[in-house]
């Protein structure tokens, strides 16, 4: 008899952003150059200044750093979110090992087995990983690509609360469609936490890319609910700084926060150099925020316009992060993805999709849709979509 897989490892979904690695690993094996538009790293530079302090690190013992992360970054940050008036002190931050962890400590912390979390959807795959881990619930509200992905009406959320409903989860900006929340949306949802007494997951870790003249709403901009909120936060998207691991669970909730840190405490401490090199980024790093931003300005008008010339494809505007989602031209977006990767190739090149019905949970949604991240520099944007307009030509006469 064969030993049992756990229930909780059988249901967590593979990744839609990188499910289909071993294909392109495969593919790279046979000589295909690939582009790769499935993920969100950013092929900028990580800033200088927070590169030379790895280069120069003086210390004779890495040793372990506090569980809720060096009070120096802590402060830091502080500063960091004054300049969004976000007004905090550095006991209501707390350091993790990325957005991830707090994501997952925000869940353990704030929930039990079988509580249910609200989520508009399609929505970061991950956050139904992080529900199975700590024995929550998804329950998705559906957006749509023909509505730019607005939010949906009061009632449609009224008619999932239950006496299980515990949280409302949000991503803004929008981690996969680029969509921004209106303040009329961010009152709505308020208003919603309110009434039923909900928790307030807020990942905000995209703030520096908006595009519009719509301001950025911050969960923390909202009157009366500074003790349900709790913030998600990263270095890894604005500094370029994926692989340091550093991020931030806020909050004002100091209940919240000493259970967090028991959790924090078990794991021991967040990554010592990750921290150092994110607070070396803070201050002193402007003039390479404004250059980076007007970089993806640029890369957002290349992609949305390229998509959209594309026969068959379409994609709304996004206002912010470095994502959007298109409809193509086919019936199963994760079968073109994957054969883009084993099948096709033009002068030895291709392209690399995220497949976006792992962005949602209802059955048959975002089957002919693919997220785009627009981390790659113009010339090779340009290449891609035009790989992308050779790869559905071949695929739909096929």
């Amino acid at each position: 008899m064969s030993l049992q897989i756990s229930h909780r490892g059988v249901e967590m979904p593979a990744s839609p952003i990188r499910k289909l690695a071993p294909l392109a690993e495969a593919a790279e094996d046979r000589g295909i150059k690939i582009y790769r538009l499935n993920i969100g790293q950013p092929d900028l530079p990580t800033p200088p200044k927070a590169l030379e302090v790895l280069k120069t690190i003086d210390r004779t013992t890495l040793e372990y750093s506090p569980s809720q992360g060096y009070r120096s970054l802590r402060k830091a940050l502080v500063n960091y979110y004054e300049r969004y008036q976000i007004h905090l002190t550095p006991s209501e931050i707390i350091i993790t090992t990325g957005g991830s962890e707090a994501v997952l400590f925000a869940f353990l912390s704030c929930l039990n087995p079988g509580d249910e979390i609200i989520v508009p959807e399609p929505a970061y795959a991950n956050y139904m990983s992080f529900a199975i881990s700590a024995g929550a619930v998804i329950r998705t509200i559906a957006t749509t690509i023909d509505e730019g992905f607005c939010l949906p009406k009061v009632e449609k959320f009224e008619e999932l609360i239950n006496e299980r409903t515990k949280a409302i989860l949000i991503c803004n900006p929008n981690n996969p469609t680029g969509y921004l929340y209106t303040q009329k949306e961010m009152n709505q949802i308020r208003d919603l936490v309110k009434k039923y007494n909900l928790y307030l997951f807020s990942d905000e870790v995209y703030r520096e890319f908006i595009y519009t003249g719509s301001p950025y709403i911050s969960a923390m901009h909202l009157e009366g609910i500074d003790q349900n909120v709790v913030l998600i936060d990263s270095v890894s998207k604005r500094y370029s700084e994926c692989g340091i691991r550093i991020g931030a669970l806020i909050t004002k909730n100091e209940a919240v926060r000493k259970t967090v840190m028991k959790f924090c405490q078990a794991r021991l401490s967040p990554p010592l150099i990750g921290q150092m090199i994110a607070e070396a980024s803070i201050e002193g790093t402007e003039q390479y925020s404004r250059d980076v931003y007007e970089e993806y300005v640029e890369r957002r008008k290349c992609l949305i316009d390229g998509v959209n010339r594309i026969p068959g494809c379409y994609t709304p505007i996004p206002m912010g992060a470095f994502y959007t989602v298109a409809k193509l031209p086919v019936d199963d977006a994760e079968k073109f993805c994957a054969w883009c990767l084993t099948d096709f190739n033009y002068e030895g090149e291709t392209i690399m999709m995220a497949p976006a019905a792992g962005f949602y949970t209802s059955p048959n949604l975002g089957r002919d849709e693919v997220r785009l991240a627009y981390v790659l520099k113009k010339e090779d944007l340009q290449r891609a979509l035009f790989l992308l307009a050779k790869a559905l030509e071949e695929y739909n006469i096929a």
